[in-house]
């Protein structure tokens, strides 16, 4: 009796996996990757990109969202499905996300130093110039001709990623229109670039440009060097250029990105809907 109860149980267990394995598993994609080789960087160079749904099926353009620190591993997944939810509930019209992935991002997202223990500790930074020639002459040319794109192109930066996303805006401002610059870690190079702001913000901006400034519980430098970047902004006076600055008290510089986002992005496409 043992017997020919143990054998209707391992031949009831075989046709359980049998059935397990006949269920149909297909892969899940939220859009593409893409490898570009950079003749700038002298590199091949990884891009997420999420694809707003239905965007296959439709001829509709979309605004691009350029993410630094994009690789999967890094923050493209997690601000993939924010502006999912975003355009889900109508918070910002659909949008494309270009996450940009690291190699070495403290070579590429400063530019040089002077202050030599951060040299000592740091030896590959100081190459920015060079990326910021990778994202106009290659990234955005790949993107303008590949995917449907509405000409609107925002730019997502955090700590050393919102260092270098005030050095665009400072020195090259007409790549985006829109700059999320998210705990900004402006005192690199003891804070030369914050001193240059007000006299490069008096170059004249081609077309309007939005900048959301923010930052949270974060120690005495990083809150004030973020608002001194958005009073410094304001004081510029510049009828082509518009800043909001926002404190978060309760998130911190590991906690701040997704929740950040989550206020810019509404506030920044709200007039878009």
């Amino acid at each position: 009796m043992y017997r020919k109860i143990m054998l209707l149980f391992t031949g009831l267990c075989c046709g359980i996996a049998l059935k397990a394995q006949q269920i149909s598993r297909q892969p899940l994609s939220i859009g593409q990757t893409a490898v570009l080789k950079s003749s700038v960087m002298g590199e091949d160079r990884t891009l997420n990109i999420y694809l707003p749904e239905g965007y296959e099926k439709d001829t509709a353009v979309y605004p691009v969202i350029y993410l630094l620190d994009g690789a999967m591993s890094e923050d493209f997944l997690h601000v993939a499905g924010l502006v999912r939810f975003l355009c889900a509930t109508e918070q910002m019209p659909p949008a494309i996300v270009v996450g940009i992935a690291n190699t070495d991002r403290k070579r590429d997202f400063t530019f040089p130093t002077r202050n030599k223990k951060d040299l000592q500790q740091w030896p590959t930074t100081g190459h920015s110039e060079k990326f910021l020639q990778f994202m106009e002459q290659e990234v955005q040319p790949y993107v303008e001709k590949n995917l449907h794109t509405n000409g609107s192109r925002t730019l997502i930066g955090q700590s050393l990623g919102g260092l270098l996303a005030t050095e665009m805006l400072l020195k090259k401002s007409h790549l985006f229109d829109q700059y999320i610059i998210v705990s900004p870690s402006l005192w690199w190079d003891d804070e030369s670039l914050l001193d240059k702001a007000p006299a490069l913000l008096k170059t004249p901006f081609k077309k309007q440009t939005r900048v959301y400034v923010l930052v949270g519980s974060e120690g005495p430098q990083m809150e004030g060097d973020a608002a001194q970047l958005a009073t410094a902004i304001r004081a510029a006076g510049n009828d082509q250029l518009r800043v909001a600055f926002m404190f978060l008290p309760e998130e911190n510089h590991l906690t701040i990105l997704h929740r950040a986002l989550y206020k810019a992005l509404g506030a920044l496409f709200a007039k878009k809907q």
